[in-house]
């Protein structure tokens, strides 16, 4: 491997002569493996050969490593005096030494775990989690939005030791009121927040270990129903951000069938990310995605254009990789896209073609797609059914951006009636 990567003999020696020789090719290779180019492995022996130095791994090879002495290993090394000088910034050069160190110390089983003291209400939202998913039926993502809300919450509740039996509702209420007037958190995510805690403390005063009337006393803004309109770009301001991806590179090709997807589809970013290989049926002309928020899939027949984009990026861009799930990262090592990654993707392209929305993420063209279908003159239950939703309220809001129907009721000649 060494061969492969240095030409100058006084390079090669030094890779060769170094302690840990076996340890370094058998990693290198490993890099090369998931894909990295030659650059990257090369800079990588380079840094083994530092990180062995600086440990003096090969001097106690039965010894695990902790990651704060990585830490400090990494501080001598980017504080070094070289030559040539070094031409990173000090603070990067510690980065870099301390991410190639903890990869490899990993790769060789050598690196000490690193085990966060465990709060003592984590066990109640574990089975508060469990409850959820066996007794309520809930969807992963609804259950993990609940924990991480009453996770936060808990641990200003219960900080210093208190016992969630001594939590007020008073102490509730001042944690909601500071996010509306500290945080500025809008009225809709305060309220989901109050929910999020009432179920929690419902739920834990069956298993008393809270005082009872906490969950009933918990109070949230009022949010009035359908009050806002969905923030989303024009069908023509979406057609602009498709033909604005020159499809160069990797990223704008394998971007660009993202996109399309949540675009044409309607489908939420958790939908897309989660996309398999097996999930397309190029024979039948269908693709099928499993569903974010209630069990189950949807199929949907399968629009050429958007099967072209994917298939572009499938012979063209798409990394080898024995991933089954179609979108993956556009730099080694390769791995699956997740749904907090595709906002980024999404938002980068779309400010750059529309300024006037307030929300620039994947669900604005999921909403784009649903006041495309309702200007195109379907019904609220057919756009209902093409988004996936269980219940015709939620589709109801889009009924105001109806606006073929909007004029032809202000239009609508009363006749004598006033």
């Amino acid at each position: 491997m060494f061969e492969q990567l240095f030409e100058r003999s006084h390079a090669l020696n030094r890779q060769r002569s170094a302690p840990l020789a076996d340890e370094r090719r058998l990693y290198l290779i490993h890099c090369a493996s998931q894909g990295m180019a030659r650059s990257t492995v090369r800079l990588t022996a380079e840094l083994l050969v530092a990180v062995e130095d600086r440990l003096r791994l090969a001097e106690r090879p039965n010894a695990i490593i902790s990651l704060q002495e990585v830490e400090e290993a990494g501080t001598r090394w980017a504080s070094r005096r070289a030559i040539p000088p070094i031409r990173l910034r000090p603070d990067l050069s510690k980065q870099r030494f301390i991410c190639h160190a903890v990869r490899w110390l990993t790769f060789m089983g050598r690196l000490q775990p690193t085990c966060a003291p465990a709060k003592p209400h984590e066990e109640k939202v574990v089975e508060f989690a469990d409850f959820m998913l066996r007794e309520r039926g809930l969807s992963p993502a609804t259950i993990a939005l609940r924990c991480q809300t009453v996770c936060q919450f808990l641990d200003q509740l219960c900080d210093g030791g208190r016992s969630l039996n001594d939590v007020t509702v008073s102490e509730i209420d001042s944690i909601l009121a500071a996010r509306v007037n500290e945080a500025h958190y809008v009225r809709a995510s305060v309220q989901t927040c109050a929910s999020s805690l009432r179920s929690f403390f419902r739920f834990a005063e069956t298993r008393k270990w809270c005082k009872k009337g906490i969950a009933a006393s918990i109070m949230a803004p009022r949010v009035f129903q359908q009050e806002s309109l969905p923030s989303a770009p024009s069908w023509s301001e979406v057609q602009k951000l498709l033909s604005s991806i020159d499809g160069r590179t990797a990223a704008s090709i394998r971007d660009r069938a993202i996109l399309m997807l949540l675009a044409v589809y309607g489908v939420r970013a958790g939908e897309v990310a989660r996309l398999q290989l097996g999930d397309i049926n190029w024979e039948e002309e269908s693709i099928v995605f499993t569903c974010s928020k209630r069990l189950g899939s949807h199929s949907f027949p399968l629009v050429q254009s958007v099967g072209d984009a994917i298939i572009r990026y499938l012979k063209e861009m798409r990394p080898p990789s024995s991933h089954r799930e179609i979108f993956l990262t556009v730099r080694a090592p390769f791995r699956p896209l997740r749904s907090g990654t595709l906002w980024p993707i999404v938002g980068r392209r779309l400010r750059a073609v529309s300024t006037s929305i307030k929300h620039h993420g994947p669900h604005a063209l999921r909403h784009a797609c649903a006041t495309r279908l309702i200007n195109e003159g379907l019904s609220l239950k057919e756009v209902g059914d093409h988004l996936g939703h269980r219940s015709l309220e939620t589709t109801r809001i889009y009924a105001k951006v109806d606006l073929v129907r909007l004029r032809q009721v202000a239009g609508f000649d009363l006749g004598g009636l006033l």
